[in-house]
């Protein structure tokens, strides 16, 4: 059961270095790519890192989600997402509730909502460039506008940002489980009663509009509409507003990557994607799966009952899939990343995040082409503790 006369190692390797791969965790698995470690929580797990495991593990039904609920599974984060969650269900369960709150993130209804993403955009600049240079982009776009967006389309008041900020922030904190267990109550009550007033006083967001079914067979329970708003909320939000300012920061630390987006912004679409693979979101390996029945990894058989979890960072990098993998390259072409997952659980927001950085960079590169960091690189200070990686302010100039 264990990959090397060793034992499993213990993972993470290192401390999270702000964006970067930890190279001891990329060279033991370029050297055994199916590998045992002991993960934080729970006990020991496969670690897969390459490219055609990760989507075996993220898509074969025999690796399950549902399998995977409960304290003793081992895990990266101190608490596992609870049953309810439309994350932690295997088909037909998952189908079902995916059906119900797909149709907002089709490319088509996200598109429509590409104007309005524009005008924030513009009108947070509009801010940023009156109160002058230097300014913090986190504070002054980054942030602002997932938060509004992802507001507008659940219907959350936008005057409460500040209290669910504070609450998801929580929610996402590696180090401290009672506060993340205590801010996810939080968020559960709220939305609990903005549900409730929902279903007395129906309104046209997507709040309203899973709260008014009446059919019994598409009828979500509260629980059901509870644990989605979470989920949308957290990762409309968290993830996206930390990847834009990722992404800025690696396009100002490489001048010449920036300049190339200046010079030719109909470039933006496909250095999005290929920011999405080189840039890494997640602070530790994805979500954990259990092997139903044997299977076999690169040679590895993985037992069933075997607790597995998937190396995006890495994954996204394998040199078996992409050519020069460790560089940034925004002609690559066809850019098969899994930032956003693969299979039943591909993420649902990928649309919308998508559009909000095309849109974010286009802006940037036409009305602020001299965009740079007002403090040197290493000087750029980071989240830390949290699920999430990003930068804790980032401080430009123009």
């Amino acid at each position: 059961m264990t990959a090397t006369g060793d034992g499993p190692r213990a993972y993470p390797f290192g401390p999270i270095d702000q964006l970067n791969v930890d190279p001891e965790l990329a060279t033991a698995c370029a050297e055994q790519p199916v590998l045992r470690v002991s993960l934080p929580y729970g006990g020991d797990a496969w670690l897969v890192t390459r490219h055609a495991d990760a989507k075996t593990v993220l898509a074969d039904p025999r690796f399950s989600r549902a399998a995977a609920v409960g304290e003793d599974v081992p895990r990266t984060v101190s608490a596992g997402l609870p049953r309810t969650s439309m994350l932690s269900m295997d088909p037909p369960e998952h189908s079902r509730l995916r059906r119900r709150v797909a149709n907002p993130f089709t490319v088509r209804r996200v598109e429509a909502l590409r104007p309005r993403a524009q005008e924030i955009v513009d009108g947070l600049l509009d801010t940023m460039i009156a109160e002058g240079a230097p300014a913090d982009l986190t504070r002054m776009l980054t942030w602002p506008l997932p938060v509004t967006m992802i507001c507008e389309l659940l219907g959350v008041p936008f005057a409460d940002r500040e209290q669910f900020n504070t609450w998801v922030d929580g929610l996402l904190m590696l180090s401290d489980p009672e506060r993340s267990a205590r801010d996810r109550g939080h968020l559960n009550d709220y939305l609990a009663g903005l549900i409730a007033a929902r279903r007395i006083t129906p309104t046209d967001d997507l709040l309203g509009e899973l709260a008014a079914v009446e059919d019994e067979e598409s009828r979500l329970t509260e629980e059901e509409l509870v644990s989605l708003g979470v989920s949308l909320l957290s990762a409309g939000q968290e993830a996206t507003a930390n990847q834009i300012g990722n992404f800025v920061y690696t396009l100002l630390t490489r001048p010449e990557l920036w300049r190339q987006l200046v010079d030719d912004p109909g470039l933006i679409p496909d250095a999005v994607e290929e920011l999405f693979r080189i840039v890494p979101i997640s602070a530790t390996a994805g979500f954990t799966r259990i092997a139903t029945e044997d299977v076999e990894l690169s040679g590895q058989t993985v037992r069933a009952g075997d607790a597995v979890v998937a190396e995006f960072a890495l994954a996204n990098r394998d040199p078996e899939v992409f050519d020069r993998p460790d560089e940034i390259d925004f002609r690559r072409g066809s850019v098969p990343h899994l930032a956003f997952g693969h299979g039943v659980h591909h993420c649902l927001g990928a649309q919308l995040a998508r559009m909000e950085l095309r849109v974010v960079l286009d802006t940037l590169v036409r009305r602020l082409p001299g965009l740079h960091l007002a403090v040197p690189a290493d000087q750029v200070p980071w989240r830390t503790e949290r699920l999430i990686r990003g930068a804790d302010a980032l401080p430009v100039g123009w």
